[in-house]
């Protein structure tokens, strides 16, 4: 599939599906067609029962994603704007920040600057790893837009309001050590060792059931709105997955046999 690709490459090893933004020379910020590609890769990725986790991550060493791409858009316009055909886009921005029935964990390896668009791919993403060259920021209202692929409601939802009005009202950007300490991010890790440091945090996500993860993400992100006695007795579709699943017998057998469990993802 990747051969099909312009903007992104897009491969799988193992479990893990990797998607790399491959346009450097725009600090991988997104046009359409990279929005379109992305998108195709992510629908891949929920479609395949092979493929477990996703890593996406940024092509070079300086920007993980600018976001959106501001030329392309102002060319755009030029040539006729809403008139000008559209290409298929799938998940929102990026794929991923309006695919709210994707319950595979994703992990945002931050290789650098992640700004506007490209921060809010990595808050939509479950973990976030960062090199510690990487910035974060939304700086849409310098350009006179909004952060609306989801980073007005994303970001206060992961940090406290006072702290994301901060950034928001002012598009100041911040470093991965004060990313770290807001809990924007789980990790800062020299480039280096971003890759690797994001494929421990997988391999140590396969060591779970994959049913019992997603049906954990699953219920975590329907119970964000709600009260928690609601959230308690709110039915989950990938808990029943679970509980009638041939991993929810492998796991307790394995515990009592003193093996590793032979996960299937069924």
């Amino acid at each position: 599939m990747s051969e099909s690709f312009q903007t992104i490459r897009y491969r799988k090893a193992g479990r893990i599906a990797y998607v790399t933004i491959n346009r450097p020379e725009v600090r991988n910020a997104l046009d359409a067609l990279a929005n379109s590609e992305l998108g195709a890769a992510f629908d891949d990725f929920a479609a395949d029962p092979e493929a477990w986790i996703a890593i996406i991550t940024g092509e070079g060493d300086q920007a993980f994603s600018a976001g959106n791409d501001l030329k392309a858009t102002a060319q755009r316009d030029k040539a006729g704007g809403a008139d000008a055909p559209r290409l298929p886009m799938s998940g929102g921005f990026g794929g991923i920040t309006a695919r709210f029935d994707l319950f595979k964990p994703v992990i945002a390896a931050v290789n650098g600057w992640a700004m506007g668009g490209g921060f809010e791919i990595a808050l939509a993403s479950d973990i976030v790893i960062a090199s510690e060259n990487a910035r974060f920021g939304l700086p849409e209202p310098r350009v006179g837009l909004i952060a609306g692929a989801g980073g007005v409601h994303r970001l206060p939802r992961k940090i406290p309001m006072t702290l994301a009005m901060g950034l928001m009202l002012t598009g100041r950007s911040i470093d991965a050590k004060t990313a770290l300490s807001y809990g924007v991010v789980n990790e800062v890790v020299p480039l280096a060792d971003l890759m690797a440091t994001a494929e421990r945090w997988a391999n140590e996500i396969l060591e779970c059931s994959p049913l019992a993860v997603r049906a954990t993400k699953e219920a975590a992100m329907a119970g964000l709105g709600l009260p928690l006695p609601d959230a308690l007795r709110n039915r989950i579709a990938g808990v029943d997955r679970m509980g009638s699943s041939e991993d929810r017998i492998e796991g307790p057998l394995a515990f009592a046999e003193k093996r590793k469990p032979q996960w299937k993802g069924r």
